[in-house]
């Protein structure tokens, strides 16, 4: 199993960080994608010491939230990172309508002009979407990301937004949200999405899945949501275990090394 997304170099982890990635590994978790740029200005270089010191991949990006913080600086900085071998990914980034923590169009300007950098250097994006979808959608659509190709994190959305995730060549991720109570759509997505288009993640801090919801999540947690996946899909979890690993590796090609 693979978690395709969690952000454990923030300072929740700062305490066990260890344990933690022991604990993922004794349940199966063979690696994870340290995902950049979640809370702060530069979160992304936090993200990249952490991974190196663990040997993990890593993402760079600018997180909606943080899009008011992005200068000329950021994008040489983003550009030069994305030449080295740890980074995988551009992200996350996209566009979160709910908190508003950044002005609109500056998070729109933000994310358009990450998704042309990533088709510059040839790497995948990772994209944040909250109360945005089809806008979202048309940024990515009008953007031509599908040369770059990318992964919708974290899915919380509806058919509309799968369909059009899966027409640019989109991956498709799902957290523990999934196994929420209320989740029924996103559950049905979750059922007709082609098995080589899968991901699970935990969003590790965030949502962690029943039953441990409630708690600080972390990477051994994924093996919840990918039985999860496997009970909505009718097949057993070590299937879903391959595909999202191989789909992973694909989406993901520097991470094979």
């Amino acid at each position: 199993m693979i978690d395709s997304h969690c952000h454990i170099d923030m300072p929740q982890f700062d305490a066990d960080r260890d344990e933690v990635v022991a604990r993922a590994k004794a349940a199966g978790i063979e690696r994870m994608l340290l995902v950049g740029g979640v809370d702060e200005e530069n979160g992304h270089l936090r993200a990249i010491k952490v991974a190196d010191s663990l040997g993990f991949p890593a993402s760079a990006g600018v997180h909606p939230h943080e899009a008011r913080l992005a200068t000329e600086k950021t994008w040489d900085e983003l550009e030069g990172l994305a030449n080295e071998k740890r980074i995988v990914a551009i992200g996350e980034i996209g566009l979160d309508f709910h908190y508003d923590h950044s002005p609109r169009d500056t998070q729109r300007e933000v994310f358009r002009r990450q998704v042309r950098l990533a088709r510059k250097v040839g790497l995948p994006v990772i994209i944040h979407t909250r109360e945005a979808d089809s806008e979202t959608c048309d940024l990515l659509e009008e953007e031509k990301a599908g040369e770059c190709g990318g992964v919708i994190h974290c899915f919380t959305g509806g058919h509309e937004l799968a369909d059009r995730a899966l027409a640019l060549g989109f991956y498709v991720s799902f957290s523990g949200i999934l196994a929420f109570p209320r989740a029924e759509v996103i559950q049905q997505v979750a059922k007709k999405v082609p098995a080589d288009r899968l991901l699970v993640e935990t969003d590790a801090p965030f949502l962690a899945p029943p039953p441990h919801r409630g708690k600080r999540n972390e990477p051994a947690f994924v093996t919840e949501v990918a039985k999860k996946v496997a009970a909505l899909r009718e097949t057993s979890v070590e299937a879903i275990g391959a595909a999202v690993t191989a789909n992973f590796q694909r989406l993901f090609p520097r991470a094979r090394d």
